[in-house]
């Protein structure tokens, strides 16, 4: 829809993965990582960033007090503290929680309260009256000392189930006492569309003076969806986490609803030149707050753009719209064909072409390719999940591979029960160059040994294998057959700037992961190869 009277209309996006996604299962941030997390929502131009709860806890009132010493560059993205509504009974100034969250010394304030009645009288335990003037008192003492304060209606769909008038109250009572945002929380992600447009469309024609927003949870599986139809209804403030973290199921998924809202819709969520930011901000956040991107994430993850039936490879070659719903180059993904055994000619060109540009279709190395790599898929391969090792394999049958070691010992010994730390080790000998190298390594099982073995032995010869790391492991059962049964073993590395999986297959979990492990590295060494010789190449022909 860009280009249509919505294009240029600018969405307000808050971003609360640490503090709502903090409360996912799992994920628990150190202090760095949320100062890391914090400078990756800076350079993708987020407008809001909730930081933390400082009355909560002693981690969030740390960072709050270290951010006011770094005082890193927000460009012009604002910090928020969050907190609740002022305790029943007790002055504004005099409330501990309030008092915190004053001194987190952030230019906004995102308050949440109770608008649904059941909540008032029996979590709260007092009457609709005192509620209202708890919520106009906090709003008031905040704005009083002048800070921004957004209002998160706690529950608020329930609320305007039960109750619609009361929970409409509440929100005038936010609104007359200086709140400039209403937010309108599905806080059991239990909302439906029409509920939403219906909440949305009702709140902004009854409030104009301030922004309504959206703040979803994703319990029914509703929360992008739910989000974008509330700006469609006039909400100009969305609230969410990257990679949709937080309690429960989650909270709705921004690296969603910014490709939609901005890459599809015409709306503006970030600066137009962060846009190809997406992905790559998206997946530095799940590998900070240690967690595996799923590969069919919509817009980010690495399944997103690929493509692996021959006539759809055929057809996204003449007409990307044909199976691409946007391009992927704008979001900062890329697009990818996948070789299996249903694969054509076509898909095996482009990833021969990867390695080899020059190489032309009729090539019999195209052939040469297809048919290896269907026979190994016979075998158990699978490289649709592996690009790594089918580049590989491609070099290989290009002639353009080396190997960068030969092992000439691996010894693998493990013990039970586990005693420390550590309950296995790795002997390894291997040779480069006609030199060898020894070494030992203790793992947390054998794998892990194996891993340390190999890296600490290469590294001597390869320095730039140090920061290399596995971030995922798998184990696929191929054929069952009890404890004979084959495996496929697919490993995740990063050197912090790409990831890539390899795969391995044998009878043999750990000749399986080995294989899988040797092509992680040689894959990261051929790659440097590949590009020394295209720059010597270069050189030679200017």
């Amino acid at each position: 829809m860009a280009g249509t009277d919505l294009a240029g209309k600018h969405v307000e996006i808050l971003d609360t993965t640490l503090r709502d996604g903090a409360q996912a299962e799992g994920v628990s941030f150190s202090i760095n990582d949320k100062f890391a997390i914090l400078d990756s929502l800076v350079g993708i131009g987020v407008g809001d960033i909730e930081a933390g709860n400082p009355g909560s806890n002693p981690k969030d009132r740390e960072f709050f007090a270290q951010y006011a010493q770094r005082k890193p560059n927000m460009q012009n993205t604002l910090l928020c503290a969050f907190g609740s509504t002022r305790r029943k009974g007790t002055a504004a100034s005099q409330d501990s929680n309030l008092t915190a969250m004053l001194e987190a010394d952030t230019p906004v304030i995102v308050v949440f309260g109770k608008v649904w009645d059941v909540e008032v009288r029996e979590i709260l335990r007092t009457d609709l009256a005192e509620n209202l003037e708890i919520i106009a008192d906090t709003v008031s003492f905040f704005r009083d000392n002048g800070k921004r304060v957004i209002f998160d209606a706690e529950h608020y769909f329930e609320a305007w189930r039960d109750n619609p008038d009361y929970t409409a109250d509440c929100l005038r009572s936010a609104a007359k006492a200086g709140a400039e945002s209403l937010v309108l929380c599905d806080t059991n992600g239990s909302a439906l569309p029409d509920e939403i447009i219906t909440c949305v469309s009702a709140s902004v024609a009854a409030y104009p003076e301030v922004r309504i927003g959206i703040h979803c949870h994703n319990d029914c599986g509703l929360a992008v969806a739910n989000s974008v139809l509330a700006v469609q209804a006039g909400a100009t403030h969305v609230q969410g986490t990257f990679n949709g973290i937080g309690e429960r199921c989650g909270n709705a998924s921004l690296s969603a609803i910014i490709g939609n809202l901005q890459g599809k819709m015409g709306y503006r969520c970030i600066p137009e030149d962060r846009l190809r930011l997406l992905t790559p901000t998206t997946r530095r956040m799940a590998d900070i707050s240690n967690l595996t991107l799923p590969a069919g994430e919509p817009f980010v993850g690495t399944s997103a753009f690929s493509h692996k039936a021959g006539m759809h490879v055929d057809a996204i070659k003449k007409r990307s719209s044909t199976y691409e719903h946007i391009d992927p180059a704008t979001i900062g993904n890329d697009r990818r064909f996948l070789i299996s055994e249903i694969s054509g000619r076509s898909a095996v060109l482009d990833v021969v072409r990867r390695i080899r540009p020059d190489i032309d279709k009729s090539s019999p190395v195209v052939s040469q390719v297809l048919e290896r790599m269907k026979d190994m898929e016979h075998r158990g391969y699978q490289f649709e999940g592996a690009q790594a090792s089918q580049d590989l394999l491609v070099c290989k049958e290009l002639g353009v591979y080396q190997p960068f070691f030969n092992l000439e010992k691996l010894r693998i010994s493990s013990e039970q029960p586990m005693v420390g730390e550590y309950s296995a080790y790795s002997y390894i000998k291997i040779l480069v160059d006609g030199v060898d190298e020894v070494t030992a390594a203790e793992g947390a099982g054998p794998v892990n040994a194996m891993d340390r073995a190999l890296k600490k032995a290469m590294e001597v010869f390869y320095p730039e294998l140090v920061d290399l790391r596995l971030t995922d492991y798998k184990v696929r059962v191929i054929n069952a057959d009890a404890t004979a049964s084959c495996v496929r073993v697919l490993i995740e590395t990063t050197d912090g700037q790409d990831i890539w999986t390899t795969v391995g297959v044998s009878t043999d979990v750990l000749e399986a992961s080995w294989l899988a492990l040797v092509d992680s590295i040689e894959y990261k060494l051929m790659l440097r190869k590949l590009q020394d010789d295209r720059q010597t190449a270069a050189t030679g022909e200017a």
